[in-house]
């Protein structure tokens, strides 16, 4: 009978089956019959970062279909990618090769401008006075006995996310966080974040002992890795190591696998970037279904392709695309699609040669032109971030006086941050740093608020 019913099912597809369960058989619960939530972000906008939102949308469908209540859940996505021009398939959005539409059925709560580092600050910690106007006005509002998950897939460089035009540090965020433990909005928090440096947003910030866990896509100096281009879309589909957890989610018994078996799966799939775990490692002997939700979901899983084998550096995302296009329009005998790809190509080069001179420059103003073993170490050093009072209001200024390095949505400028790290971690006073920032950008301030 088994045998038949497998025969009927199309070859490469896993199914996952549920056996019945002993009569004693008691399924874990939140503490005290508390809730569990779920706040779901993709911080970016832009058809190349189509993967993000598609990120988003299958880890909805993840939390929903193992019994977490749309009513508990809040998605906050910018929604430029169902329905954007360049999408040949309105209305639909795919994370692997063949997949299914993802996009079906999500409730999402904030979009475009409403989704910022303030309002998920504030949907994050409960705060519905300071939210009203923006989407559904919905936040998390969870008690002392509650479970929270958060997923989070953006861009990011070290101590920061970066929405499209604002950033999200790692001080804020961590400040957050603290407020929640301080006033009991939790009873155990799961963090999952998707950015590059990611590891820099809970590296000696987030306390051991506050029931918070975080796992992160890299430590605090490697990119995240995007994967599954696909010819079509003209885009990646997903990023490693989010599709890492989901494609084992999917798969796995929740009820029956821990945080830490997650980890090292993942950990291993995703070996273009290190994996990271923050905060209360002792959280890891529980169970998934203690954040993702306790309903066995018994939906047929594509059985995806590696994403290793097209990974790309989330940095070099727009310049890989427009080469795979360059490349496909030379195949196909397309001069215009040739001379249209071969066209961006140029203007990527430029900028980001650009932006590698505007570094050098504001390195070289700092450490005099002539110290090249000084600027060396900027140039190339990989600091520890510690110095976020130096760190923060530096990056500010850079955004809003280097307008060139398009900060903060140009992974690639967000990228020689690191310098920025290695500057504030040597003994340079903000001033001088700004200073040299003024220089390079062109601007001839002399004193600073």
């Amino acid at each position: 009978m088994a045998s038949k019913m497998l025969s009927t099912v199309c070859v490469g597809l896993l199914i996952t089956v549920t056996f019945g369960l002993p009569s004693d058989f008691k399924l874990p619960q939140p503490k005290e019959n508390g809730k569990q939530w779920a706040l779901l972000v993709a911080g970016s906008n832009g058809w190349y970062n189509y993967r993000h939102q598609a990120d988003i949308c299958h880890a909805y469908h993840i939390v929903r279909s193992h019994g977490i209540p749309a009513e508990q859940i809040i998605v906050m996505m910018f929604d430029d990618i169902a329905y954007n021009k360049q999408n040949p398939n309105q209305g639909e959005i795919i994370n692997q090769p063949g997949g299914e539409n993802v996009y079906k059925g999500v409730a999402i709560d904030y979009r475009g401008k409403d989704v910022n580092p303030k309002t998920f600050l504030n949907v994050l910690q409960g705060n519905e006075e300071d939210v009203k106007g923006q989407g559904t006005g919905r936040v998390i509002k969870s008690a002392s006995n509650d479970n929270v998950f958060v997923n989070f897939v953006d861009h990011g460089a070290p101590g920061l996310i970066a929405f499209p035009t604002e950033f999200l540090h790692a001080v804020d965020l961590n400040i957050a966080l603290d407020h929640m433990h301080d006033n009991n909005q939790y009873h155990q928090l799961l963090f999952y974040l998707e950015t590059c440096e990611s590891g820099s947003m809970f590296s000696s910030l987030l306390r051991k002992d506050y029931n918070i866990l975080a796992m992160t896509a890299a430590n605090s100096t490697q990119s995240s890795y995007a994967c599954y281009f696909d010819k079509t879309l003209e885009t990646y589909l997903g990023d490693v190591f989010s599709v890492n957890w989901m494609q084992n989610s999917d798969k796995s018994n929740l009820n029956s696998e821990t945080i830490d078996k997650q980890f090292h799966i993942v950990r291993k799939e995703t070996n273009q970037s290190h994996v990271m775990e923050f905060g209360d490692l002792t959280m890891n002997k529980l169970m998934l279904s203690a954040f993702l939700g306790y309903e066995q979901d018994n939906h047929i899983v594509l059985n995806a392709p590696n994403p290793n084998l097209d990974a790309v550096p989330s940095e070099d995302v727009e310049i890989m695309v427009e080469r795979k296009l360059y490349t496909m329009a030379k195949e196909n005998n397309d001069t215009a699609k040739m001379d249209e790809s071969w066209a961006k190509i140029t203007d990527i080069t430029r900028k980001r040669e650009k932006t590698d001179n505007t570094m050098k420059q504001i390195i070289s103003f700092v450490a005099g032109d002539r110290n090249f073993q000084e600027q060396n170490a900027m140039l190339m050093g990989e600091n520890d971030l510690f110095k976020h009072d130096c760190y923060g209001p530096v990056v500010e200024y850079l955004k809003d006086t280097c307008r060139d390095l398009d900060l903060p949505s140009n992974r690639y400028s967000l990228k020689h941050l690191r310098m920025v790290v290695n500057l504030c971690e040597r003994p340079y006073s903000k001033d001088a740093i700004f200073s040299a920032i003024d220089k390079a950008c062109g601007l001839d301030i002399i004193t600073f608020a």
